[in-house]
């Protein structure tokens, strides 16, 4: 069995598991790890991931020139969580809930770069998007993003969210190469 049926097998049995948690039947494709990646560089400096899963997004965070030891793997799912560890042994992985963010320090208290989330924001209630939001930019240099996909036609995080922490989502592009098709966008802070 090659790696990817592997992974796609075990996001399946997860997916069964906890279908609301996991929102996806099969682990992001290519084409929307290099399109959620594609801000990200070797300078952006340390990069958060937000339910990498089976590490779809991480394998491409990594081809874009982020060493290891400059990523945090925050991951909810506890085989995920293990295969992850065992996969980029150098990375920092904690095996949590995203609401819980602002709970733990990372990188040496240095602000990171960018965020890239899988979270399935849209199975939230917009108390917990609101939660994982305020947690990830007080994390975030100024200037940084929190990328985030959809399988919807806006972005997954209602206006209000948005507006309450003076913040402003941007449509990066999409891709039809996904199953199902996605977009993504980027979540930044307003300047003052």
């Amino acid at each position: 069995m090659s790696t990817d049926t592997f992974e796609a097998w075990g996001f399946f049995r997860a997916w069964l598991r906890n279908p609301l948690r996991i929102a996806a039947i099969a682990p992001s494709g290519a084409a929307l790890a290099r399109l959620i990646t594609s801000e990200i560089s070797s300078d952006t400096g340390p990069v958060i991931e937000l339910g990498p899963g089976t590490g779809a997004f991480t394998r491409a965070i990594i081809g874009r020139g982020v060493p290891q030891t400059e990523l945090a793997l925050i991951e909810f799912e506890p085989k995920f969580a293990a295969a992850l560890r065992t996969r980029y042994p150098q990375a920092t992985v904690f095996r949590m809930d995203a609401a819980r963010l602002s709970s733990i320090e990372l990188f040496n208290h240095r602000p990171v770069g960018a965020i890239v989330s899988g979270l399935p924001l849209l199975a939230m209630s917009p108390l917990q998007v609101t939660k994982i939001l305020a947690a990830a930019f007080q994390k975030m240099s100024p200037g940084g993003g929190f990328y985030q996909f959809t399988y919807g036609l806006r972005c997954p995080v209602p206006a209000k969210v948005l507006s309450r922490l003076g913040l402003k989502a941007v449509r990066i592009g999409g891709t039809l190469a996904n199953i199902p098709p996605a977009a993504v966008y980027r979540i930044h802070k307003i300047e003052q």
